[in-house]
């Protein structure tokens, strides 16, 4: 993948709708070589599809906290099972480091958030936790 594919990327997801007509006008090449691009990283599995993203509504959570989780290492999938029942849980990711899994949590309340870290934290195995509390998304390319 190159500098082109990239910004090919970028824009697809900026506005996956756009065609490759408008694309290649932006970025100042080929229309066919932006949609051969396109058809090769589908191909490759570099772009495994397109989604549509839905405006927040009014009653959507507002809360987000980003928790970290230090864990005792054969404790770790009976662990992720025991998160996976937490509805406000919306990423797990395992990482390397002073801690083994992040978590992003949304919910509407503060205090929704502070019993579900009371509760992870209760999880035989988790030794210790580290809350963040998310004050705005600068960048979210999701």
């Amino acid at each position: 993948m190159d500098q082109l594919d990239r910004r090919i990327i970028n824009a697809l997801q900026h506005n996956a709708r756009d065609s490759t007509t408008r694309i290649a006008a932006k970025l100042g090449v080929a229309r066919t070589t932006v949609h051969e691009r396109i058809a090769r990283m589908e191909d490759r599995g570099v772009i495994a599809g397109y989604s549509v993203i839905l405006r927040e509504t009014v009653d959507a959570p507002k809360v987000q906290v980003i928790v970290l989780l230090e864990v005792q290492q054969n404790e770790t999938t009976r662990i992720i099972k025991r998160i996976e029942a937490y509805p406000e849980v919306k990423l797990c990711l395992s990482i390397n480091g002073e801690f083994d899994l992040l978590l992003s949590a949304e919910a509407p309340r503060i205090e929704d958030l502070d019993i579900l870290v009371d509760d992870l934290a209760r999880i035989p195995g988790v030794l210790r936790t580290n809350t963040s509390v998310v004050f705005g998304r600068r960048i979210d390319r999701n």
